[in-house]
């Protein structure tokens, strides 16, 4: 399998867009580097970037050349993923990309799980919007992807998809802290912290804000559910998230969080995903499998 280590070449210089860049990431010198690369269009016959002065950007040649790699890779992994199983070492490596609910508690949990039962089983975890998951997805950088709000994609097959309704989230001792259930109409005594409206949970949100004529804006807003989870617990801000990502009422952290009413605020979906028609390794449709069953498990209800 000589020439995966062609592909690998090409595959970082195509990400990272600069030869150096590359060579730096794959300690290569930059003619070696180089090297590679032309050899590879010298013997397809096609040049697959296009020499700028900023760096290499690929042609339409490279396009279906880096779509082919990746698949190569796929079928690569899934290859000696089968080949561990038949001398029954659990063997593999996969790769998700998550929402940032996930991170802290949900992920970090499965994959502990997982690895008690396989732990030469190797993992890649990147933590994204969304929309860049499923591009992750699409484009071979991970096998899955585990996400909340994101609309059907023909592209796209869904493995698992659960409901999650949108909590409040305060800091305990905060006056709604041991409300069994907030209204919208509640957030609008109190300031709120809110996460951008690239997440989906604030698209929600502001959707039922403008349905009922509140139109309040945030003191705070971040890209970090972590820092807004901080910034609550020292004030008397509100902030929003999913049960998932949203801490245990009953447990000992500085915030807690309270239900928001469905009538005030449609729930969305959380999914786990993959590519249509892509054949997972056995390590990745193994943890697959253990996601679909945790998640039907505590969820599903």
């Amino acid at each position: 399998m000589r020439h995966l280590t062609t592909f690998r070449v090409i595959d970082v210089v195509a990400r990272t867009g600069s030869i150096r860049r590359a060579a730096e990431s794959l300690a290569l010198t930059p003619s070696a580097v180089q090297r590679r690369v032309s050899g590879f269009e010298t013997e397809i016959g096609q040049q697959i970037f296009e020499r700028l002065a900023t760096g290499v950007r690929l042609n339409a040649a490279g396009e279906l050349v880096v779509h082919h790699i990746r698949e190569e890779f796929a079928g690569t992994e899934r290859l000696r993923s089968r080949l561990s199983d038949l001398e029954g070492v659990r063997r593999g490596h996969v790769s998700i990309a998550c929402s940032q609910a996930l991170a802290p508690h949900f992920l970090p949990d499965e994959i502990a799980a997982y690895r008690a039962d396989f732990p030469q089983v190797t993992f890649d975890v990147r933590v994204l919007d969304h929309l860049a998951a499923i591009d992750a997805v699409e484009d071979y950088s991970v096998d899955l992807a585990l996400v909340y709000g994101v609309e059907d994609m023909p592209a796209i097959d869904i493995i698992a998809a659960v409901r999650q309704d949108i909590a409040m989230v305060v800091a305990r001792d905060h006056p709604l802290a041991g409300a069994g259930e907030a209204r919208l109409r509640h957030l609008l005594d109190y300031p709120l912290a809110l996460p951008l409206r690239s997440f989906e949970g604030r698209r929600l949100l502001d959707r039922s804000m403008a349905r009922k004529g509140f139109a309040v804006a945030p003191q705070l807003e971040s890209n970090s559910f972590e820092f807004l989870k901080a910034y609550v617990a020292r004030t008397d801000a509100v902030t929003i998230q999913i049960p998932v990502g949203a801490p245990d009422r009953g447990g000992d952290a500085p915030v807690v969080s309270v239900p928001i009413a469905e009538r005030d605020l449609a729930p969305g979906m959380l999914t786990l995903r993959q590519l249509k028609g892509r054949t997972l390794s056995v390590a990745a449709a193994r943890f697959a499998d253990q996601i679909r069953a945790t998640l039907q498990q505590r969820f599903a209800a």
